[in-house]
């Protein structure tokens, strides 16, 4: 196992070579913002709220997707990243319908911890107030469009964990969404195991479990922890 050494904010570390910078700044107990990463599936910069700096580019890079190499030299927290990420939040709020008050996550939220965390009080962009829709022809669980936040998680631990490939990302730009099965009502995809991953995988309020109200909702992330090693671990057989 060969080991590479890399600084982050002056502070050297030493990680397996082929780990991510991200996998590395977490190694050193440093904090770098993450929305779409999620832990035991693949990485793939959606959210662009963990870019960071490297010495020596004018680009900014994800460092969920970028290999550390030996001698990087890394900035996670200049105020540039600051103001991105707190503008990326902003962003996320204004193109959404996102009414903590009232979403089953309220308090149990990762867009609403992260607004906190860059200190985000107010949004600069104005509202779009988008029309969309809610599924709940599932019989145990629902999708608030209006919560979406399009990290795409729901897709990759349903294509990679539980292997049902239910969740696909659908049309462009701003009229990208989430569907399930070939763009169906969610209660007539037969692919569906019920498993409720996605559930379990969901940052906002956006997938909730029926019945569930304000404040209700606890996304329990261990169940997927647990899901990622089982197989490997021979703890859970499919």
């Amino acid at each position: 196992m060969s080991v590479i050494t890399l600084t982050i904010d002056g502070i050297p570390v030493a990680v397996e070579e082929g780990k991510t910078v991200l996998k590395a700044a977490e190694a050193a107990g440093i904090r770098i913002p993450t929305l779409c990463h999620l832990e035991g599936v693949t990485d793939v910069g959606a959210c662009r709220l963990c870019l960071v700096e490297l010495k020596g580019s004018n680009k900014l890079f994800t460092s969920c997707t970028t290999q550390a190499v030996e001698g990087m030299e890394v900035y996670t927290q200049t105020e540039k990243l600051k103001e991105y990420r707190r503008m990326i939040v902003e962003m996320l709020f204004a193109e959404g319908n996102h009414v903590c008050a009232v979403c089953v996550s309220n308090e149990n939220c990762e867009l609403q911890d992260l607004a906190i965390e860059v200190g985000m009080d107010h949004s600069r962009f104005p509202y779009q107030f988008p029309t969309r829709e809610v599924d709940i022809s599932h019989k145990q669980y629902g999708i608030d469009h209006n919560r979406c936040v399009m990290c795409t998680r729901c897709v990759r631990v349903c294509d990679e964990i539980e292997g049902a490939h239910v969740w696909d990302v659908a049309y462009r730009g701003a009229k990208a969404k989430v569907v399930t099965g070939l763009n169906q009502p969610w209660g007539e995809v037969d692919a569906c195991t019920s498993c409720g991953k996605c559930v379990e995988a969901c940052p906002t309020g956006a997938i909730f479990r029926k019945g569930s109200t304000v404040a209700e909702m606890i996304h329990d992330r261990s169940k997927l922890e647990f899901l990622v090693t089982a197989r490997h671990k021979k703890e859970w057989i499919l």
